[in-house]
C-alpha cells in the first residue's frame, strides 16, 4: 500500500484506524504543520494546532464525504479552522487594536526564524501583511501547490474568489517587497 494515496488513506482508516491513522500522518504531519504555521508564526502555537487538528480528523473522520471536495482539502479546511481558532483565541488574549497587521511583527519574536536570512523574513513578513483570505489563498497556492477548486474548498468559497485573492495578494506582496528594501 502507497502512503501518499489518499483513497489508501481512507480505506485503511476504515479497516484498521491506528494504521490508517500511521499513514494519514505520515503523508500530513508535516505540510499541515507547515500550513498551519504559516498562519499562526509561532512554532509552539503550530505544534498545538497540528496535534489538535489530527485528533479532530479522526474524531471527525466518519463525517467525511468525498463528494463535497478531496479529502486533502478536508484535511486543511480543519487545519485552517485550528488555526484560525488559535489565531483568535491569541488575539483577544494579547494583541492590542492599534498592532500592525495580522502577526507581521511576530515574525521578530520568534525563535525558530534565521535572521540571517532577511529578504525570508521580509517575504513571511509581507504574507502576513496580508488579510486572511489573501494569506489562505496565497499560502496554499505557492506553499502547497494547490489548484484554485482545491483552496475554493479549504475556504469555503468559490475557486473564481480564491484565484482573485492569490492574484491581489501576489501583488500585495510584489509591491510590499519593492517598498521594504
Amino acid at each position: 500500500m502507497r502512503p501518499q494515496d489518499d483513497k489508501n488513506i481512507i480505506h485503511s482508516i476504515e479497516r484498521n484506524p491506528e494504521e490508517g491513522f500511521r499513514l494519514l500522518l505520515k503523508k500530513y504531519q508535516q505540510p499541515v504543520y507547515w500550513h498551519i504555521r504559516r498562519m499562526v508564526v509561532s512554532h509552539d502555537d503550530a505544534q498545538d494546532a497540528t496535534q489538535e487538528t489530527f485528533v479532530r480528523v479522526f474524531r471527525s473522520f466518519g463525517s467525511y464525504k468525498g463528494g463535497q471536495g478531496s479529502f486533502r482539502s478536508w484535511v486543511y479546511r480543519i487545519a485552517t479552522n485550528e488555526a484560525l481558532r488559535m489565531i483568535g483565541a491569541r488575539r483577544s488574549e494579547v494583541v492590542p487594536d492599534d498592532c500592525e497587521a495580522a502577526g507581521a511583527g511576530l515574525v521578530a519574536a520568534d525563535s525558530y526564524v534565521d535572521y540571517e536570512k532577511e529578504l525570508e523574513v521580509r517575504f513571511q513578513q509581507a504574507i502576513l501583511s496580508l488579510p486572511p483570505k489573501q494569506q489562505l489563498a496565497f499560502n496554499l497556492r505557492y506553499y502547497d501547490d494547490m489548484t484554485f477548486d482545491e483552496i475554493a474548498s479549504v475556504a469555503a468559497s468559490t475557486p473564481a474568489s480564491m484565484k482573485a485573492c492569490y492574484h491581489i495578494a501576489k501583488e500585495k506582496i510584489v509591491k510590499y517587497m519593492n517598498s521594504n528594501n
